[in-house]
């Protein structure tokens, strides 16, 4: 058995909604492996940010601010990263929630208005769409590739109150599984990483907030919030050689929120 080095070297990735949290987290280890990362954000400082961060640290990155709601953007987006850092080998779409900086009401579903919903497809199912169409085509003719969606297990098991968001989730994770079966005879993987409660960074120190984390922990097998790096470690091993016979699949990275086979 040889020695697994999930090396990433030579290989460029791009990351979605890097700015911070979880997309920062995965964009620093996959450049901590070796790739070239292309940092993407809606904001263009918080983007700028992460790719000082890893330059900081002797990696090699861009910044690539858009919207991967907005096809144009994202095209436009693809051919400065090819420009740059050279065909796409890896793409992570880690983009979510209401798009950026937007509040997540919890409102019955009766009461909510289809411009409600719009912003949670559009971010979490289009956007993935968008981003598969702009850089698979790459990789089909390469015949080398990883595509890694970052979904929730409000897709997997449902969330009152966020029905628009747990469809969106939804419809990306059975995306991701007809991608993979499109593409594995290029021997481009699609897979899932599942996500439950993570924790913000900052922290809201009120005693409310406290509170709130304590009894949403209470459902949990591993009681406490879920961390960038939780994230990054399955993120970098699916973009790696080392997973090449994976695909198609989902993995929860959930602290026990939920099981599955």
């Amino acid at each position: 058995m040889g020695r697994f080095t999930f090396d990433l070297t030579g290989r460029t990735a791009v990351v979605t909604g890097a700015g911070r949290g979880v997309g920062r987290g995965i964009a620093r280890a996959l450049a901590a492996h070796g790739a070239r990362v292309a940092v993407n954000d809606f904001v263009l400082e918080h983007a700028v940010a992460v790719a000082a961060e890893i330059e900081a640290d002797g990696g090699t990155a861009i910044a690539a601010a858009a919207d991967v709601a907005d096809m144009a953007a994202v095209r436009a987006m693809a051919g400065v990263v090819e420009r740059r850092l050279g065909g796409v080998d890896i793409l992570v779409n880690n983009a979510g929630n209401a798009g950026p900086d937007a509040p997540m009401p919890r409102l019955d579903f009766w009461l909510t208005d289809p411009t409600d919903w719009d912003r949670y497809l559009r971010v979490n199912l289009l956007g993935v769409m968008h981003c598969a169409r702009a850089f698979t085509a790459g990789m089909v003719a390469r015949r080398r590739g990883r595509v890694i969606t970052v979904v929730s297990d409000a897709g997997r098991t449902g969330e009152a109150g966020y029905e628009a968001y747990s469809a969106a989730k939804a419809g990306a994770a059975g995306f991701s599984r007809a991608l993979a079966r499109a593409l594995g005879r290029y021997g481009v993987t699609a897979n899932t990483i599942s996500l439950s409660s993570m924790a913000r960074a900052p922290a809201d120190p009120s005693p409310q907030a406290a509170a709130q984390v304590q009894a949403i922990l209470k459902h949990y097998v591993i009681r406490r919030q879920g961390r960038p790096d939780d994230v990054a470690a399955v993120a970098v091993l699916l973009a790696s050689d080392e997973s090449g016979w994976i695909t198609g699949q989902n993995y929860p990275v959930n602290g026990g929120f939920s099981f599955a086979l």
